[in-house]
């Protein structure tokens, strides 16, 4: 008899054939397993989950400076917020091309090597006659006594089990990443060290404030660490691309420890203020390069890295442009709008942040998909990644809208920030789905190697942004500039939708 479909099976067929002709379906693919935890669902949690909890740390410690030195004075509080914003933008400007391409290049190299070394060990085995280990029949000659004394030679036949030892691949991607780390986080120490004052007056904190002495001295003693900085994050991009993001978990988590112990010490102990915190923040970052490997100079890919990494610099100096406007327009309203800004910031990124766990997962199984032409485990992946992001979002939405109502007197005592932070909450809250969505995105087009479309588009976004933030905080202030960052973030997820909502570049595929 012929095989006959169920009706499952058949609405199975179906909805695929249809998803590969309307490239917007791929988000309802297998929507029903979106917490299953299938061979794949176990992929995504194993990388997603440590990468979180990695990414989230170091805002986390952002958070519990924030705490403490709110206790010191909302003027301190608003001129470390400013030094924070300014010292992390110009952070991202390296880390993020630097991270992100070193992920997307590793997990491509490690793929393509793995399926090599599969390859070469089939070949091998057929050319032996053996599957899976060699086998050698060897005769063990051995001399024993007979009755009168006499040595008798026999012989016995032994089978032995040759295991093959592990082989090393050559990953040149993670020795480029690691030289071209050490030199970007020099390069950004001396900047913001030489520059301070010039940088801290472009963000709004003019020489007669009474935030610019707190501010410089945080900024110029963090600044010392941003060649740790750089180079602990170069490290984590390699072991993503490995798909092993425990390890660069366990490093941070024992420098932010350490950063949240010291603080108080430096802080109140030792009466060091702001000076006390940024030297607690420096020492954990140089906690975080004890598991720091030398790397091999040998077949580095600088050309490679230049340029795809010189487009993803072009799109986070986009982006990094509208966050750090956004802090220089809070910091020319007062203090006051600045601390509150400060901490409706760190709560926003840190939180978000936690999709881009998932963004790592997505990019890192989608990198290695991708290396492999395996367009089903492509579409699959990235399906998941995506649902999971839009139900993390909406989670977040629901907790941070009850939780920092009341977890707002945890940063400051001072009534009228607090009144600030009360008309950010909203924002704060309601943008988390936008957010998340928006980094997975960027996971999956990092994994797609789509690095031109990924900086035009944010180029695009970051224009419209900006428009809206001059115009908004001009007319409506602290409200109108969180109106501009929730339309920044929102255009910053459609133009993440356009390439696979539309099935254009690396996923062409799902129209065919």
């Amino acid at each position: 008899m012929p095989n006959r479909m169920t009706c499952n099976e058949e609405d199975e067929t179906w909805l695929s054939s249809t998803q590969k002709k309307i490239p917007i379906c791929i988000f309802f693919k297998d929507l029903r397993n979106v917490f299953k935890l299938d061979e794949l669902g176990l992929e995504i949690a194993r990388i997603a989950f440590p990468a979180a909890l990695a990414l989230t740390a170091d805002p986390i410690a952002s958070l519990v400076d924030t705490a403490f030195i709110g206790r010191i004075g909302p003027v301190e509080l608003a001129a470390v917020g400013v030094s924070i914003a300014l010292f992390n933008q110009v952070s991202r400007i390296a880390i993020f091309p630097l991270v992100s391409v070193t992920t997307s290049f590793v997990a491509e190299e490690d793929a393509v090597g793995s399926e090599n070394l599969d390859d070469a060990q089939e070949t091998d085995n057929l050319e032996t006659g053996s599957s899976g280990v060699n086998r050698e029949n060897k005769e063990l000659i051995q001399y024993e006594s007979d009755d009168n004394g006499n040595k008798v030679k026999t012989v016995r036949t032994s089978f032995e089990i040759a295991k093959p030892g592990p082989q090393r691949r050559h990953i040149p991607s993670a020795s480029s990443a690691l030289v071209i780390g050490a030199i970007l986080g020099l390069v950004q120490a001396v900047l913001l060290i030489v520059a301070a004052k010039p940088l801290l007056n472009f963000m709004g904190v003019k020489s007669d404030s009474p935030m610019l002495t707190p501010a410089k001295q945080y900024l110029t003693l963090r600044s010392l660490g941003a060649p740790a900085v750089l180079l602990s994050l170069a490290m984590q991009g390699v072991f993503r691309g490995f798909k092993d993001t425990k390890t660069p978990l366990y490093a941070t988590v024992a420098g932010d420890m350490t950063n949240i112990v010291l603080d108080p010490i430096f802080i109140f102990f030792f009466r060091m203020g702001v000076s006390g915190a940024a030297i607690a923040h420096v020492i954990s970052h140089l906690i975080k390069e004890v598991e720091l490997l030398p790397p091999s100079m040998k077949r580095l890919k600088f050309g490679r890295f230049l340029k795809n990494g010189s487009l993803l610099l072009v799109r986070v100096i986009a982006v990094t442009f509208c966050v750090t406007l956004a802090a220089s327009l809070a910091a020319r309203l007062g203090s006051n709008q600045m601390a509150a800004f400060q901490v409706c910031l760190q709560v926003w990124l840190t939180s978000s942040l936690l999709a881009d766990g998932l963004a790592v997962a997505g990019q890192a199984i989608l990198a290695g998909a991708f290396a492999r032409e395996d367009q089903d485990k492509a579409m699959a992946v990235a399906a998941r990644v995506l649902q999971l992001g839009l139900v993390l979002g909406l989670i977040l939405c629901v907790l941070l809208g009850v939780g920092l109502r009341f977890g707002a007197k945890l940063f400051t005592s001072d009534a009228n920030v607090l009144h600030y932070i009360s008309i950010g909450i909203p924002f704060v809250a309601g943008t988390q789905p936008i957010n998340s969505l928006a980094f997975v995105f960027d996971g999956v087009n990092f994994g797609a190697s789509d690095f031109a479309y990924t900086a035009i588009s944010l180029v695009m976004v970051a224009i419209v942004s900006i428009l809206c933030l001059c115009q908004l905080s001009s007319s409506y202030g602290f409200v109108g500039i969180w109106v501009a960052l929730t339309i920044y973030m929102s255009l910053r997820a459609l133009a993440g939708f356009g390439r696979i909502g539309t099935g254009t570049g690396p996923w062409r595929f799902l129209r065919s």
